[in-house]
């Protein structure tokens, strides 16, 4: 029987197989994880790995990539396969939550699964205190990138494989989380997990096939008890099929619905979700802008891993780059992306409309943005612009009006609010009014975790939001088409 050895943190496992499997197959049929952002078609080249033996002959993605391919590889016989590492850094800062009538239990957790990232935090839940952090990839990366690809790997039999994925992960975290303090795994007395109405699906089993066509309307919201890994665990309620419990949970957190202003909240990332506070209503929208400020779709893009350029400037006259970890730079991550765009856009290499005349912006050594990574730029930012300007537009709220642009997310806690400025992406009138709120869904669910009061005011939100929805709208359409240029002059006047 042929062996697979698989080469992964210098440490060499071997798998026994049989007939030709695809390489992606086997991987996943013992547990192991690799990114393919494109959902295996070869299209993203972030598969990219080092393979000898009886392989098949490369596919014309692979000779278009220049490497093999993890999703494209077929094994013959005999092979040896080295993955590589890329554990970035996972998003957990935010606010402490408030101590109130905290959930049942000596210790309890607080998790956000995001689509690229989970976050984990462990509380006692008599004193408040933080014990303990973990931040782990979510492994359902490795069958796509994006919602909508994991809702038809769902729908195609893989359901049970992806519920497996992220309940594991929990478990490992969890587990390790406990350990840090000494503490068995069976003193944790409850969860908070939050997270878009997607990956509550997913987590919970429930069949997604409602949120993958028209209308769109999820048959769960959540807001409901029920088990985890045996222990009692609360799903915070989601306002809509896309705008799920993680912006109640943002909402939460951010405290706008408590003071006496007009607040907008961004969480941008795949989904770009919106939430907008005026005069007592909520209203809240999402738009896809797809993976390019997660690094995915970018010919050098990767996550928040070291080697990362995660900044660019210039310095007399010259562009600038600093790396995570100061590391020899291997790719570059979203905060940098931006700083990248905003860059060339001051130096005239890119202009209004996108266009580039160089075939490649060198940045380091073998890492350049494309002309087509510019045009992958545009079309996320043009998504959060426009929906941002459509969201104030029909709620009918004149942009100075607002006194405070929240943003949330991973890539927001590392965002040049200036440079975001700068390309469009938000309105440059806000740049001075910014408050990063780090993973506000995490923490707001702790604080659903350590204060029972504040269910009911999730709840509330998520009940009375108004949904405004983008899709088919004549108002986004315009206003995509005009955040399709860089710079901010025209788009949000």
């Amino acid at each position: 029987m042929p062996v697979l050895k698989l080469w992964q943190n210098d440490i060499c496992r071997e798998i026994s197989f049989s007939g030709m499997p695809t390489l992606v197959s086997l991987l996943l049929q013992h547990g192991i994880t690799a990114a393919h952002p494109c959902g295996g078609s070869g299209i993203c080249g972030k598969c990219a790995i080092r393979a000898e033996g009886a392989l098949s002959a490369p596919t014309a993605a692979e000779e278009k990539a220049g490497t093999r391919l993890s999703c494209q590889i077929m094994l013959l016989g005999d092979a040896e396969v080295w993955l590589r590492e890329d554990a970035g850094v996972i998003e957990t800062s935010g606010s402490a939550p408030v101590l109130g009538t905290a959930m049942d239990g000596l210790f309890g957790a607080a998790v956000d699964i995001g689509t690229t990232t989970i976050a984990l935090k462990l509380y006692d839940l008599k004193t408040g205190t933080l014990l303990a952090q973990e931040g782990a990839m979510n492994p359902q990366y490795s069958i796509a990138a994006d919602v909508m690809g994991r809702i038809g790997a769902a729908m195609g039999g893989l359901l049970p494989m992806l519920q497996d994925m992220v309940t594991e992960v929990i478990q490992a975290m969890l587990t390790k989380a406990c350990a840090r303090k000494d503490m068995p795994v069976e003193q944790v007395g409850a969860l908070v997990v939050t997270g878009n109405t997607t990956m509550l699906y997913l987590l919970t089993g429930r069949d997604p096939a409602c949120l993958s066509c028209a209308p769109f309307q999820a048959d769960c919201l959540f807001d409901r008890m029920d088990t985890l890994l045996g222990i009692p665990v609360y799903y915070p309620p989601c306002m809509n099929a896309f705008v799920g419990a993680d912006i109640t949970c943002a909402v939460l957190d951010s405290g706008m619905h408590l003071r006496q202003e007009t607040a907008l909240l961004c969480d941008i990332g795949t989904n770009g979700e919106l939430a907008l506070w005026n005069e007592g209503k909520l209203y809240v929208t999402s738009t896809a802008a797809g993976p390019a400020f997660e690094g995915a779709g970018i010919s050098c893009g990767c996550g928040s891993i070291p080697g990362a350029i995660d900044r660019v400037w210039t310095e007399n006259g010259k562009v600038q780059i600093h790396t995570i970890g100061n590391q020899k730079a291997v790719g570059i991550c979203g905060s940098g992306l931006v700083d990248a765009i905003a860059v060339f856009l001051e130096t005239g290499d890119i202009d209004e409309t996108g266009a580039v005349d160089a075939d490649a912006l060198p940045l380091a050594e073998q890492v350049a943005l494309l002309p087509a990574d510019v045009r992958a730029v545009q079309l996320a930012k043009g998504a959060i612009a426009a929906g941002i300007r459509t969201l104030l537009e029909l709620a009918e709220v004149a942009e100075e009006k607002i006194d405070t642009l929240y943003i949330a997310g991973g890539f927001g806690s590392h965002l040049n609010v200036a440079s975001a400025a700068a390309i469009g992406l938000i309105p440059r009138a806000l740049e001075g009014r910014v408050t990063i709120l780090g993973n506000g869904a995490l923490s707001g669910a702790a604080q659903l975790l350590l204060c029972r009061e504040a269910v009911s005011r999730a709840r509330e939100l998520a009940q009375h939001a108004t949904h405004v929805t983008l899709s088919g709208n004549s108002h986004f359409n315009q206003h995509f088409w005009e955040a399709m240029f860089f710079g901010d002059e025209d788009i949000f006047e």
